[in-house]
């Protein structure tokens, strides 16, 4: 008998979006088919897969020793959240073949089902940071007597919905402050900054309305502005590493001495981001609304609001009086702002290269016994999603430091009456 080879082995999923992406949620059942094309009779001892699903951090640090001499320490951290294992050719013995334990596929194209459910547990949402991931894929290995097995992976999407219909999410996020330039023994006017959102709760691609307002009573000329800022923390050996990524921002007009400025229901855009993480051990995505006032050549005077990013949109009767009614008395001067735009469907906002490799592969055999190096480049298509600007990175343990300001001498101000 001249035995074939393969020529090409893929993995499909039943269940895709509108996007051909897969996509799941915690208890979903995640079906597919793993197709192999073979040229000719080719004796097989197993065709397995394995579903995994797991959280994983890394980075390292150089630290000096001494004089002349340095080490590198390297921070890992692991969590696992699924692990599922099927063998789909390798049970039953084939007839045909003499040799207990072989089955023999002929030639042209073999498909095999398989599927399997997520755990019900809280799972994270597949992500990928600078220092980590969440990633969940599904490997199949076809083994042959006497060579090496033919692998493949490819990933799926999992997202932990995040519903910002709730009490807690409806809740307006306020806030007020207040500074003081000082030169000396010379003080400048205060600066007084208000801020408020209608809720805590967004998902991506609503507007966040932002109700403001500045006092400008001292010398200097200052601009209001705001960011959306999303903090990516990982955590391994009892360490913590903490990114911040400048998501969008927005800016008011330039508030000379003795003025102010009202900011009555400025938007500002969410771009297509991953949703929070809040529950994962080892990764925090968390996001923070930064209404601050840029003070030129002093320190700047902000609010820091707190921000949920979900998956689960408002729905259309929650009213705004339930959003609203238990801070109505807080900071009067505020208006009742209109309702956001509605969010795009949430399978639109995960940016991902296609998932759909071409239905015959062709691939010599050498190509496919070699070592599983790289297999993830190869195999699996990535999960991304739109990148924000640079990172900048933020020791969350720094030591204490002194800064010292510059010192100006100037006239006090005081503030016009209104």
């Amino acid at each position: 008998m001249v035995l074939g080879k393969v020529r090409a082995l893929a993995i499909y999923f039943d269940s895709l979006n509108e996007n051909n992406l897969p996509v799941f949620s915690g208890g979903d059942l995640v079906s597919g088919r793993v197709v192999v094309e073979v040229t000719g009779d080719v004796r097989v001892k197993s065709l397995d897969i394995t579903a995994r699903g797991v959280a994983k951090v890394r980075w390292t640090e150089s630290r000096n020793a001494g004089a002349n001499t340095a080490y590198t320490q390297n921070y890992t951290e692991e969590v696992e959240y699924l692990h599922h294992y099927d063998t789909l050719i390798g049970e039953e013995r084939d007839e045909d073949c003499p040799e207990e334990g072989v089955t023999v596929l002929h030639p042209g194209l073999h498909e095999f089902a398989f599927s399997f459910n997520l755990p019900q547990m809280a799972l994270a949402t597949s992500f990928e940071g600078k220092h980590g991931s969440v990633r969940y894929w599904v490997k199949a290995e076809l083994h042959r007597p006497w060579l090496l097995p033919v692998k493949v992976k490819k990933e799926f999407i999992v997202f932990e919905h995040i519903d910002i219909n709730t009490p807690l999410l409806l809740a307006p996020q306020a806030g007020t402050k207040e500074k003081t330039l000082c030169c000396w023994f010379c003080a400048s006017g205060p600066i007084s900054l208000s801020a408020k959102i209608e809720r805590k709760g967004y998902t991506p691609g609503e507007s966040i309305q932002i109700f403001a307002e500045v006092e400008n009573c001292s010398s200097r000329v200052v601009v209001p502005k705001a960011a959306l800022y999303q903090t990516q923390t990982f955590f391994a050996k009892g360490k913590g590493k903490e990114i911040q990524q400048l998501v969008s921002n927005v800016r008011g007009d330039p508030l000379p001495q003795g003025k102010s400025q009202s900011w009555e229901g400025k938007l500002l855009k969410i771009p297509p981001v991953s949703p929070s993480i809040l529950d994962c051990p080892i990764i925090k995505v968390e996001y923070a609304l930064m209404v601050y006032v840029d003070i030129p050549g002093g320190l700047n005077l902000s609010l820091s609001l707190p921000l949920v990013i979900g998956t689960i949109p408002l729905h259309a009767c929650t009213t705004r009086t339930s959003s609203i009614s238990s801070n109505c008395s807080t900071l009067s001067w505020l208006g009742l702002p209109e309702r956001p735009e509605a969010p795009p469907s949430y399978s639109d906002l995960a940016i991902s290269e296609s998932h759909r490799q071409d239905y015959l592969q062709g691939c010599d055999r050498s190509d496919m016994e070699g070592e599983d190096r790289g297999s993830l480049l190869t195999y699996i298509t990535e999960f991304r999603y739109l990148p924000p600007p640079l990172y900048s990175e933020v020791d969350p343990y720094p030591d204490p430091l002194e800064v010292q300001g510059t010192v100006e001498v100037r006239r006090p101000d005081t503030c016009p009456s209104r």
